[in-house]
């Protein structure tokens, strides 16, 4: 993930009262190359290109269920991802007909590609020149185990960059888990009952599994960000790298198995499917009627409680679908102003790994009594026990992570060992949680480690 404000371990500037806290003034802020921009604009139209070239393919070859279903894919996201950056760039309230012209043939992403490249460049030409408009950003910073408020003086270019980078973010979670998650799992399914493996195919899979992996990865960082939102957060190669395997073996598993599970059923697999995801769908809803809370009315400045509901839908959408094949990071709060569950959530996240490594159990049970037909010439049992051990080793670097690479694991009440023994430290020691410290006193914690 691309950096915007890059601050050194140990700010060497006098410390100034404000407001009754000290404050440290930190460095001037620099600016990175957008990697990120352009990693998700080549994903898009790389995923785009492929789509329509197997829709054509499949198309000449009279394959028209194949076809429909590939171009509709294809559709859905991309449309998802036209709305997700009108609306994060509130482009509707501004003349921008070309911006709109471009998303509406769907190539909106290249066109704020674009406009990142231009602002990258500008801010390079005047680079050392102080900017006229400027705004103050404070974050919270664990620097040797202290809790530092540091206060930054934030142009107004570079906040137009940020915020180019959050958009890309948000787009390629829409485009992962609402386009490329089910267009993976249908070409793999079409591979798997045609048993013909064409380039372009293969071309699609593979934009496709890196988009997910991409989109999940991204999934986690935001999700520490949103629960963190007072703290300035680094994550170093390592952590990247953990969180990267966690999610490809999580993944991989999971969209393998369904597969080998909906070849086996064919249709009858449908009913299971759909069901499992609409309780994922309806679950955050079914939570908030229970709550009796109302809907919250400050999620975007001059929206309606209709254009309110639209956007909790679209939230419980892509929620739903990022659940479907893999864990959210975060619990959906819909009563709450930024719509997460702040909180840990170690029981959330036992609940969904307990629950998904059963499903994945029963469903390569299913595969390997029933699927006679599928993967006639491959040995059943060596592959539902290969997909289980994939599964249980994405959990064991989820835990690693959890336990020893979280960039904010010292403000954890418990950690995973914690959770794993939760019976017996609420037997032994019921005045833990009665005797935490503040939040504002990072001093005094104790490392989980």
């Amino acid at each position: 993930m691309d950096r915007v404000y890059e601050i050194p371990e140990e700010p060497n500037v006098v410390p100034v009262s404000s407001l009754g806290e000290d404050v440290i003034r930190g460095p001037n802020p620099r600016f990175t190359f957008p990697f990120s921009i352009l990693f998700s604009t080549f994903l898009y139209c790389g995923e785009a290109a492929s789509a329509l070239y197997m829709v054509r393919v499949y198309r000449k070859n009279n394959e028209t269920f194949w076809m429909t279903y590939t171009f509709s894919f294809f559709m859905f996201s991309s449309i998802m991802v036209q709305l997700t950056l009108i609306f994060v760039h509130r482009d509707l309230a501004k003349d921008r007909p070309l911006s709109l012209f471009m998303h509406l043939i769907l190539l909106g992403p290249v066109i704020r590609c674009l406009e990142a490249m231009i602002k990258y460049l500008t801010l390079w030409k005047k680079e050392g020149q102080e900017e006229p408009y400027v705004s103050l950003t404070r974050k919270k910073m664990l620097i040797d185990g202290q809790e530092v408020l540091i206060e930054w003086e934030v142009g107004h270019s570079i906040r137009t960059l940020a915020m180019h980078r959050n958009a890309y973010k948000r787009m390629s979670q829409i485009q992962a888990f609402l386009g490329s998650v089910p267009q993976l799992t249908y070409q793999l399914y079409v591979t798997l009952i045609s048993s013909e493996v064409p380039l372009g195919r293969v071309v699609l899979m593979v934009f496709s599994l890196i988009s997910v992996t991409y989109g999940a990865t991204l999934c986690n960082m935001l999700a520490i960000q949103i629960k963190y939102d007072d703290y300035k957060i680094r994550l170093g190669p390592l952590e990247v790298l953990c969180i990267t395997i966690w999610r490809t073996l999580e993944i991989t598993s999971r969209l393998v198995i369904l597969v080998l599970f909906s070849a086996t059923l064919k249709l009858k697999a449908v009913p299971f499917l759909v069901l499992n995801f609409l309780i994922i769908l309806f679950e955050p809803w079914v939570t908030f009627w229970r709550s009796g809370a109302q809907l919250p009315n400050n999620i975007e400045k001059n929206f309606s409680r209709v254009g309110t509901l639209v956007v909790l839908i679209s939230v419980t959408i892509l929620y739903a679908g990022i659940n479907f094949s893999c864990w959210s990071a975060m619990q959906l709060k819909l009563a709450d102003r930024d719509l997460v569950d702040k909180g840990q959530n170690w029981g959330h996240m036992g609940l969904h790994y307990s629950v998904r490594l059963v499903e994945n159990v029963v469903m390569l049970l299913i595969f390997k009594f029933l699927g006679g037909k599928v993967l006639p010439n491959y040995c059943h049992s060596l592959i539902a026990v290969q997909l289980i051990i994939a599964y249980v080793i994405s959990i064991g670097f989820m835990l690693l992570f959890f336990q020893y690479l979280h960039p904010l694991r010292s403000l954890f009440t418990h950690n995973v060992v914690d959770y794993l023994h939760c019976i017996c430290c609420r037997r032994h020691h019921p005045e833990r949680a009665e005797n935490a410290e503040p939040s504002g006193e990072a001093e005094t914690r104790q490392s989980i480690v």
